[in-house]
């Protein structure tokens, strides 16, 4: 199989191309990033030489770029997207360029190039806020974001549904919750809790403290990844 992988310099995508890599040996990544400030290429330095990778440097936007990218692949992960939010609270347009925009054209390339599976990578933020931390959310929960970002996304999910009902896109959204594990970027709250304890400066707390996350390690998105491919 070879996979168009965008954003496969992030957090996320990085650990993707690793895991594909490390578990198939007739798999082949075609990366397009951007290399954005979330983007490192330090992440994959030693992947480069694999005669089954691919780097393109390019952005979702640029329909010239994803056509060359998805030149023989089979299947298209998006993990490209701005993710914070608070970047999207002082900024919102790049959330709404990459998030809906970029998403556009990507599944337009993925329906006309005939690609037999696209995955979207959301999040759990589409749903908003539980009342109390006793409830959790289903699929079919409401969507109620509660940020530009996640504003953003729940868009993106929508205009994919709405491509699977119209055009028949075959495609899978992936709502995780949080990740953690390597090649994280600093300003997300685990790694920034380290740093903050090792350079003995102070520990953020939002709210009361009294606010409830469940994570996911990086590893295990991955591997649910694998099978919804």
């Amino acid at each position: 199989m070879r996979i168009l992988v965008t954003g496969g310099y992030g957090f996320i995508g990085s650990n993707f191309v690793r895991f594909m890599l490390r578990h198939y040996d007739d798999c082949e990544i075609v990366n397009l990033d951007a290399l954005t400030y979330a983007g490192n290429r330090e992440n994959l330095r030693d992947i480069e030489p694999d005669g089954r990778y691919t780097f393109v440097h390019g952005r979702i936007e640029d329909a010239r770029v994803v056509a060359e990218a998805l030149r023989g692949c089979d299947a298209i992960i998006n993990f490209a997207a701005e993710s914070h939010v608070d970047r999207s609270i002082e900024d919102a347009h790049p959330f709404l360029k990459t998030n809906v925009t970029g998403l556009q054209v990507l599944i337009d390339s993925a329906r006309t190039g005939g690609v037999k599976r696209f995955v979207h990578l959301s999040t759990d933020e589409v749903y908003g806020s539980l009342e109390d931390d006793t409830g959790s959310f289903a699929e079919e929960s409401p969507l109620m974001p509660n940020s530009p970002y996640s504003a953003s996304k729940a868009a993106g999910d929508l205009l994919i549904r709405s491509y699977i009902r119209t055009f028949n896109l075959p495609a899978i959204i992936v709502r995780p919750t949080n990740n953690c594990g390597p090649y994280q970027y600093p300003e997300k709250f685990i790694p920034l809790m380290i740093t903050n304890h090792l350079d003995e400066g102070a520990v953020p707390v939002y709210g009361e403290g009294l606010n409830i996350r469940d994570w996911l390690y990086v590893e295990d998105t991955c591997s649910a990844l694998d099978r919804v491919l």
